[in-house]
């Protein structure tokens, strides 16, 4: 559902289908989440969100830094699905397939950029700023934003793959720049 509406929805205010469509969406999305809980992006977003220090996106007021939760969270998500596809890399393909990528020939080795690859290409559609860089961060913030997820363990430590310090420092460099 996300994957066929999002575009639509964030390019044209008025299309009531696609905004209704994605506010479902949001809905299962919750009671997934409420069901199954959720993982590493999440965990990694609460210290980029709550280390933010002049990033403001447009249509936000001037003057007050925000990272909204959503941006957090996708910003890192491309790295960690690469991260996490070894585990399951059957449910990866199915993630991929299920936003329009080919996966047809796909190897299990293929699973994780198959999904980073058909979420950047919805996340450069929408403006999505490329990367943690772009909101502000550096390769010098990386050890604050460890140790700020690292006591997250309500969402980390639902992992398919465990991380602990030295994964986490390299996923958050590795979403520096996601293209």
């Amino acid at each position: 559902m996300v994957s066929h509406n999002l575009v639509r929805a964030a390019n044209d205010p008025d299309d009531e289908e696609a905004r209704s469509q994605m506010m479902l969406a949001a809905t299962f999305a919750g009671v997934g989440f409420g069901n199954a809980g959720c993982h590493l992006p999440h965990g990694m977003s609460y210290p980029v969100s709550g280390k933010v220090r002049d990033y403001v996106p447009e249509g936000y007021p001037e003057g007050e830094p925000l990272i909204p939760h959503g941006m957090s969270v996708i910003l890192n998500a491309p790295a960690v699905f690469r991260f996490t596809a070894p585990t399951n890399p059957d449910r990866h393909l199915y993630a991929a397939k299920l936003m329009g990528a080919d996966v047809s020939h796909a190897s299990p080795e293929d699973a994780g950029d198959l999904l980073a690859d058909a979420i950047l290409g919805l996340l450069k559609q929408i403006d999505v700023p490329n990367g943690l860089s772009a909101v502000g961060y550096g390769p010098e913030d990386v050890d604050a934003l460890v140790e700020g997820t690292l006591p997250q363990h309500r969402v980390v430590k639902l992992s398919p793959r465990p991380a602990g310090a030295p994964e986490l420092r390299q996923l958050f460099l590795d979403s520096m720049r996601l293209w």
